[in-house]
């Protein structure tokens, strides 16, 4: 395998519950994937990383896994899932697992035998501390809700959840428990994946006095996160991490890290490290949010969003690399969030995509987001699956909100947005299952799915295929400097690309307003890319219509 192979790499993000159901009981699976690999291929990816399909009681949809080396029943068999390595393979994919080790199910057997007993063997595998009278260890909150901490009864103490109750968070600290995650990496490496997304990674080290976190205006708890983010030891963990597993290959890995800085990630990623190649950073993701929660609305302020993509295309550069994203499971469609999902879903969609692969990093392309699918509207609460959406709404019921602003919250944000079936024709259900499926469709699948994009020279799809095509053409993508153009501009987002003699532009409209821009270097015959069929230009003039994208690529002495 070509060493750094996943710079010129483009990542497709299945969350296999939702892509495609090969049995009829409304829940995808691994066949269902492998009944899809040529649809992959069509697409041009050239790695699948999968979101969680190892055993799990499913409180938190699989991200609380039971047993890391046996397969979901809903999902299929150990063999479905050697089998979608070796077809994978035969068409060019390398198939990447998430690695979900910041936490466990209660229902592993690790913690099974941990909560008995103060001696027993796997007690150290976890985080305990004796309660501050009747209270909780610290004030710290959930992630999803609640208190961080949870009562266990046998042992007369708590233990440390960030997340739901059902998933006790790992101790680091502990030798035999990170041996048995290395053992655990070694048995998925040998099985032929390619690398690792890593869930939460960067909260895997803690303070070791867990103080209490300071409370933000309108919170019931603390925020733990100086004490739980990029703890102590987290660089000796990732480095002993590579030394025992990664070094045997180059292998593709991914750190997901929330409230990661830049400094934080060029230490993550600078290759000289040997830690990873490269983490997910969420800062763009929450500048359409409040300044404690995602739930607290405001709109988009592009100024900020350049600027932010700036930081990080600019102070990684020549030190680590980037992932570069719009989506994921966790994240609404950004056609929703940042385009605009009726009028210009089509010139949107194409826009965004234009904006971010253009950019120096890893692009990671999220089921559904090649043919533009959209948020989703139930008006239930009971519609939705997601654990953090219910008991968010929960709780802000609970404390007098109103139900109409609570749901709107969970329109723009809520995670479903993401989770909905994969969109494959105009038939029941979408093509997704003949049966019921565990969460709605969204009802806009009769115009909005695969089969209407395959047909049509001019889709979302078609211009996706060109972009990943395009990465693998131009070293100027991989290799090339950034430099931000128009950086207060609250309507265009424009860049340069700069390596060797080349040069690129590139210029998007945001807005549905129509907006003239001066190209005094730039020619027709210099495009590379469009997402309208026609160019508006006149006398060194370019004329942007709504949401539309512009490439130019020219070579600067001549």
């Amino acid at each position: 395998m070509e060493s750094n192979w996943w710079k010129k790499s483009v990542v497709y993000q299945i969350y296999p519950r939702s892509f495609n159901d090969s049995n009829g009981d409304g829940i995808g699976d691994l066949p269902g994937i492998i009944e899809k690999l040529d649809y992959l291929q069509k697409l041009g990816i050239d790695v699948l990383w999968l979101s969680p399909i190892f055993d799990s009681p499913n409180d938190d949809n699989g991200y609380d896994i039971r047993n890391y080396e046996t397969i979901m029943d809903e999902f299929g068999t150990m063999e479905d899932v050697e089998l979608l390595i070796s077809e994978a393979k035969k068409r060019g994919i390398h198939l990447v697992m998430d690695l979900v080790v910041n936490h466990t199910s209660d229902e592993h057997e690790w913690f099974a035998e941990a909560k008995k007993s103060k001696d027993n063997a796997y007690r150290d595998y976890y985080i305990w501390r004796e309660g501050e009278g009747s209270n909780p260890p610290n004030n710290w909150g959930s992630f999803f809700s609640g208190s961080a901490w949870e009562w266990n009864e046998p042992t007369q103490d708590y233990y440390l959840h960030l997340f739901s109750k059902k998933q006790p968070d790992l101790n680091w600290e502990s030798d035999s428990l990170r041996k048995a995650v290395y053992e655990m990496m070694h048995f998925w490496l040998n099985k032929g994946v390619a690398g690792f997304r890593m869930d939460v990674i960067n909260l895997i080290s803690k303070h070791p006095a867990l103080p209490n976190g300071p409370v933000h205006p309108g919170q019931l708890f603390g925020d733990g996160s100086p004490y739980y983010m990029n703890g102590p030891k987290i660089h000796d963990y990732m480095q002993e991490m590579h030394q025992e597993v990664l070094s045997r290959g180059d292998i593709l890995t991914v750190g997901e890290c929330p409230g990661a800085t830049t400094e934080d990630a060029a230490l993550f990623s600078d290759p000289n490290r040997n830690e990873l190649s490269m983490i997910f950073t969420f800062e763009h993701m929450s500048l359409d949010s409040g300044p404690y929660e995602k739930w607290d609305l405001r709109a988009l302020h592009l100024p900020k969003l350049k600027k932010n993509f700036r930081k990080w295309q600019t102070e990684l550069h020549g030190k680590g690399w980037n992932s570069l994203y719009w989506n994921n499971h966790d994240q609404p469609r950004i056609v929703s969030r940042f385009g605009n999902d009726t009028d210009y879903r089509v010139e949107s969609a194409k826009m965004l995509a234009t904006c971010l692969h253009f950019m120096q990093g890893t692009p990671y392309i999220y089921q559904g987001e090649e043919i533009g699918m959209t948020n989703v509207v139930f008006e239930s609460i009971e519609d939705y699956q997601d654990l953090e959406t219910r008991r968010m709404y929960d709780e802000k019921m609970a404390n007098g909100a109103v139900h109409e602003d609570v749901m709107q919250s969970i329109y723009v944000k809520g995670r479903d947005n993401a989770r909905t079936p994969m969109q494959w024709d105009d038939t029941a259900e979408a093509g997704f299952t003949t049966g019921t499926p565990w969460l709605k469709v969204n009802p806009n699948y009769k115009t909005i799915n695969v089969q209407e994009a395959l047909a049509s020279p001019n889709s979302i799809f078609a211009y996706y295929q060109s972009l990943i095509q395009l990465r693998k053409e131009l070293d100027i993508l991989t290799e090339g400097s950034f430099v931000l153009l128009l950086p207060d501009d609250e309507e265009i987002f424009a860049y340069q690309r700069h390596w060797q003699e080349e040069m690129l532009t590139v210029y998007c409209n945001f807005s549905a307003s129509t907006r003239d821009i001066s190209c005094v270097h730039e020619n027709e015959s210099d495009v590379v890319i469009k997402n309208y069929e026609t160019l508006e230009w006149h006398d060194n003039t370019l004329t942007l219509r709504p949401f539309e994208a512009v490439i130019f690529k020219f070579n600067k002495n001549a």
